[in-house]
């Protein structure tokens, strides 16, 4: 195993960590956690030197807390640190800072968390966090030894990243989605530069886009930059190498399901290393990237001018669902995301073909025409 510097808290991750949300599932019963593989899983990885886990009060609905507190006795707490998330959803008042996290430490059969952080960060939660003051709970919980170190994870823009590690001066780390494709994603790579900068561990979250970058038959565009490799690799070891040979990241978490993807990665993180690419490697990753996105049916680059459209259509995010359906074969999904994340009265429907957004449209896209085929793929049968 490799371990990695992780900003100022001299702490050693290794490359890898065991993301505990996508346990094995007993065949046949919904939402049970095969207990007996999945203790299997998390030792052997920790017996190979994995020594940072991440759960969360919300994982498996609320049962892999639990279960990990399991898992980590003989001896296996003392050989991790341990990570879990204050559930930012259900805090309404400042009581329920320590009603979830007394909870946890029970679930969890521990007496402290090493990396505590708040759960899926946005404008929202940070607002409702900073008026019930949690620093204040925080800083408590530090002194008396139960949280070793502060931190956050994130899902908003950029501007909104910046808004919340400049907010507070005593960030140990933070946890982002980051990945070859999603480099100017919600903090993306901007974020990771900033988080370093300022001396925060950063952990990485998503690295294979939820197993989009890992499937062993990709489409052709894709699978022809692949055969170029010398020597060849897996699609999820290119993704996980390219993450592991920037110096910004600290840990990379997988939620691994199974022992095969224990193994895989184990071996990945193994052979990883700051600067382990060559250049001509690098560019070839570069080169999947535009692959990929070569097969997305809209040019968009979620910039915004076209907003606010006249008939309040959400024209960006329309387009990032129909992108992402078509580029990955997820047509079902797509569909889902479409019905549940855009309102009835903003879908593509809406538009009533004024034009103006293509007035405004820098890359000159036939937005009209491109709402039209959008909602015809992602519409109910």
């Amino acid at each position: 195993m490799q371990y990695r510097n992780f900003g100022k808290t001299g702490f050693k991750p290794s490359a890898l960590g065991f993301g505990c949300m996508r346990f094995p599932q007993l065949p046949c019963e919904e939402n049970q956690i095969d207990e007996a593989e999945a203790t299997r899983m998390v030792r052997h990885a920790i017996d190979q030197g994995v020594n940072y886990v991440d759960n969360a009060w919300s994982y498996h609905q609320g049962k892999s807390e639990p279960l990990l507190g399991k898992i980590l006795q003989d001896g296996y707490r003392e050989k991790v640190a341990l990570a879990t998330k204050m559930p930012s959803w259900l805090i309404k008042k400042s009581e329920d800072f320590d009603y979830y996290f007394s909870q946890q430490l029970e679930r969890l059969q521990t007496d402290h968390i090493d990396f505590y952080l708040l759960h899926t960060m946005n404008q929202g939660y940070w607002d409702n966090y900073l008026n019930l003051k949690v620093f204040d709970w925080a800083e408590k919980q530090i002194a008396e030894g139960k949280i070793r170190h502060l931190g956050f994870s994130f899902h908003d823009d950029f501007s909104v990243f910046e808004t919340i590690i400049n907010g507070y001066d005593h960030w140990d780390f933070c946890q982002i989605q980051y990945n070859y494709m999603d480099t100017d994603y919600q903090a993306g790579e901007c974020g990771l530069k900033l988080a370093a900068d300022k001396g925060l561990g950063v952990v990485i979250m998503e690295p294979l886009k939820g197993g989009k970058l890992a499937i062993e038959t990709p489409p052709e565009a894709v699978k022809h930059v692949l055969e170029r490799a010398d020597p060849p690799r897996k699609p999820a070891d290119w993704a996980l190498q390219w993450l592991w040979n920037q110096p910004e990241v600290g840990v990379v978490l997988s939620g691994m399901s199974t022992f095969e993807q224990v193994e895989q990665n184990l071996a990945s993180a193994s052979s990883s290393g700051v600067g382990s690419l060559t250049a001509d490697e690098v560019k070839l990753v570069e080169d999947m990237r535009a692959a990929w996105e070569g097969l997305a049916p809209v040019a968009c680059t979620h910039c915004e001018y076209c907003l606010p459209c006249p008939s309040d259509v959400l024209i960006p995010q329309i387009f990032e669902i129909y992108n992402n359906s078509v580029m990955y074969n997820l047509g079902e999904r797509g569909k889902r995301m479409y019905q549940h994340q855009i309102p009835e009265g903003s879908r593509a429907d809406a538009c009533i073909e004024c034009g103006s957004c293509e007035d405004l449209c820098p890359q000159h896209l036939t937005i009209i025409e491109y709402l039209k085929d959008a909602h015809a793929y992602l519409k109910e049968a």
